[in-house]
């Protein structure tokens, strides 16, 4: 039995686990390999195996550990409310949105977005989040200025990513 933690020197949040099998050592050590990079990072596995652990255990072995955590369930709303809340939208986008409201992406500025079920997204908004990947200043709904954000994105799966495009 081994016990993983971060230091919490380093401004993060203290994360814990005992770990009992060689397997999930190896997991959280790929997890600290990945954490000391700001690559995207894609978690698969079944429902209940502990994707959203890995994720934050990413989040607290990097430097972003002392900046904004954000995690969102990608299959929580219908697709015509996913944009705004991913990116945002500007007073008077659509009928009820009284005042600006930034996107979950500049709420993590600077920190991690974990994409929980990633695999629920239509088409359309894997285009836009595609290029939020890429580092392409995006617009919020009825916005007229482009939003930069400096974002480490994690996401996790339960599907077959690979079957599911063909």
């Amino acid at each position: 039995m081994t016990s993983v933690r971060n230091d919490e020197r380093q401004g993060s949040h203290e994360i814990a686990a005992i770990i009992c099998s060689p397997a999930m050592r190896e997991v959280f050590h790929k997890a600290q390999r990945a954490a000391r990079s700001n690559a995207v990072v894609l978690i698969t596995g079944e429902t209940g195996c502990g994707k959203e652990v890995i994720a934050r255990a990413i989040h607290s072995f990097s430097l972003r550990c002392g900046k904004p955590w954000v995690d969102f369930s990608c299959a929580a709303l219908p697709d015509q409310l996913l944009e705004s809340e991913l990116f945002g939208h500007e007073k008077g986008a659509f009928s009820g949105a009284d005042s600006m409201k930034p996107g979950l992406f500049e709420l993590a500025h600077g920190g991690t977005i974990f994409l929980d079920e990633i695999g629920e997204l239509d088409p359309k908004m894997q285009v836009k989040l595609l290029r939020v990947l890429d580092g392409v200043p995006y617009y919020r709904l009825g916005g007229v200025r482009k939003v930069s954000v400096d974002v480490r994105i994690v996401a996790a799966t339960n599907q077959n990513l690979e079957e599911a495009s063909g």
